[in-house]
């Protein structure tokens, strides 16, 4: 048995030369296909940033500038370039804006790896530098930034409006930019100051008038019609709200059967019976006062009937049917009630109190709003209108990101100037470190000190100013220590951009600068892939 092994042993030591012609280009093909998903997304960074049409397979047309959205909507087959995807998600996640951002920032450093990499430096060399580099970022982003209290409305407004100049709906950032603020202000918990959870605020698009008509409900708005087929009311003051789960209509067997009824008597019977019965219900629903209900949708058998339906009517009872079952909870939340599960256990403290329910004509359809509810959970309803179903669902997505970036800056409560300032800091910063440093990191921090000039770089080529003259005039600038310097767009040249209001959350920015170095030293670290069948 021995001889082979020996044998077996001599020949791999003879044969020592490993093919590693076949991990670089798997590397190359990585990085190349990953530049590319960065490069599609470019052209879209910044406030005179271009839109992208997206046309999925059914035909629905989507015209959107949020980086995240395009991603999420193109179909990207390599793996190495799904990762970016994946990474704009995860910054749509944590910090909600700079997701255009994010990836073309991991585009400028894939493409420093890749000369890093023709110069034979190890990959894992460079992965480990690129930690470095982004942690001391990380810590000269928060050397800048300008901590901000949540009193201070003015400065909340000014980041939520930078956040919204980016965008397709960036002439309404006046009008949009308080209401986020507002919205999220709102839904903060004093007992938990700094975690907002954003499903609190619910946004209802409804198609007609303007963005301009878009407002901020102080609770709850229905996209529903009041049934109307029995002519119940439309209109409820000092409305008594149930939120019920059950059905009101005539029970029904569990199994598919059917009854036969041989002669009248009996079909009247029938009737009586479901009749007493209904009633019987809508009695003990009118005992406890009430006098709106919201009836949750019902898969096994109809919510209400016609009968049902005429005898709430005839109670006064405005009923309000095919609740979602996961608004729900959002209702219960808002009006501080209880759902109830079955009709025995309707009673008085279960019900939420309203000022005013009523019904409202808006556009070509009609909503149902629900105002000056009693003791109302820290909710709030945003009514978004449009003129076509685009803006309508660009509004809503540019309103999310506003609401995120408000969000950032409960989380963490600094402030950071905006076009291009932090970048170009940070590029200068790096440069200066990487001469302190030794060896191959130090090549390594200087790249990633390049590559961080992407970003200002990218937003002057995006307004049509000639991007290599700004970019060295702003390192100027900020050699000679002006640090809030940046390009601002709307006059072609550089100013102080604090004094601009151009301002984001350094949330934003950390997490978009380490979530670009984690997918890049990922990335680097692959060398091979497997298809398994």
């Amino acid at each position: 048995m021995a001889a082979p092994a020996v044998q077996a042993a001599r020949v791999s030591k003879t044969e020592s030369y490993v093919d590693n012609k076949r991990k670089d280009d798997i590397r190359q093909a990585n990085i190349t296909a990953a530049r590319s998903v960065a490069d599609a997304v470019r052209t879209s960074l910044g406030p005179k940033g271009m839109d992208k049409m997206i046309c999925t397979a059914s035909g629905e047309v989507i015209i959107t500038n949020d980086g995240a959205t395009i991603l999420n909507k193109m179909e990207v087959l390599q793996p190495a370039a799904k990762m970016l995807v994946e990474l704009s998600k995860s910054q749509d996640v944590v910090a909600g804006d700079g997701t255009t951002t994010v990836v073309v920032i991991a585009g400028a450093l894939l493409k420093q790896c890749q000369t890093l990499l023709y110069a034979g430096i190890h990959p894992t060399v460079i992965s480990d530098s690129l930690h470095k580099a982004s942690q001391k970022a990380i810590d000269v982003l928060t050397a800048m930034a300008v901590p901000v209290e949540l009193s201070d409305r003015e400065s909340l407004i000014k980041s939520a409006s930078t956040s919204l100049n980016s965008k397709v709906v960036s002439q309404y950032s006046t009008l949009l930019a308080p209401l986020a603020v507002d919205a999220v202000l709102a839904v903060v918990d004093p007992a938990k100051p700094d975690l907002v959870d954003l499903r609190d605020v619910k946004i209802v698009k409804k198609l007609g008038g303007t963005v301009d008509d878009t407002e901020l409900v102080k609770g709850l708005v229905f996209d529903k019609k009041v049934s109307h087929s029995a002519g119940g009311p439309t209109r409820v003051e000092n409305a008594k709200i149930a939120v019920i789960q059950f059905q009101i209509s005539p029970p029904k067997t569990d199994i598919e059967q059917s009854i036969v009824v041989s002669d009248y008597t009996q079909m009247d019977r029938i009737l009586k019976e479901e009749r007493n019965y209904i009633l019987g219900m809508i009695k003990k629903i009118k005992a406890t006062g009430c006098n709106v209900l919201l009836i949750q949708k019902s898969i096994l058998r109809d919510a209400v009937t016609e009968l049902s339906l005429h005898y709430l009517a005839k109670a006064k009872i405005c009923v309000i049917k095919d609740v979602e079952r996961d608004e729900i909870e959002f209702i219960t939340k808002t009006l501080n009630c209880l759902p109830i599960a079955n009709i025995e256990h309707f009673r008085t403290e279960k019900l939420g109190y309203a000022d005013l329910v009523e019904e409202v004509s808006l556009g070509d359809g009609k909503i149902v709003k629900i105002t000056g509810i009693k003791d109302m959970g820290r909710t709030t309803t945003v009514l978004v209108r449009g003129s076509n179903q685009l803006v309508l669902d660009e509004a809503e997505r540019s309103l999310h990101d506003a609401l995120c970036v408000v969000r950032c800056l409960v989380n963490k409560r600094f402030l950071i100037a905006g076009g291009g300032a932090p970048e170009i800091e940070l590029s200068r910063q790096l440069g200066a470190w990487a001469k302190v440093l030794q060896g191959m990191e130090s090549y390594c921090v200087k790249s990633f000190a390049e590559a961080l000039e992407v970003v200002p770089y990218t937003l002057a080529e995006n307004a049509g100013l000639n991007p290599i003259a700004i970019v060295t005039e702003l390192r100027n600038r900020h050699a000679q220590g002006e640090i809030n310097a940046g390009i601002n767009v709307r006059k072609g040249q550089i100013t102080n951009i604090l004094e601009e209001n151009v301002v984001q959350p350094l949330l934003v920015s950390t997490s978009a600068i380490t979530l670009a170095t984690e997918c890049v030293r990922m990335i680097l670290k692959i060398d091979d892939i497997v298809t398994v069948r």
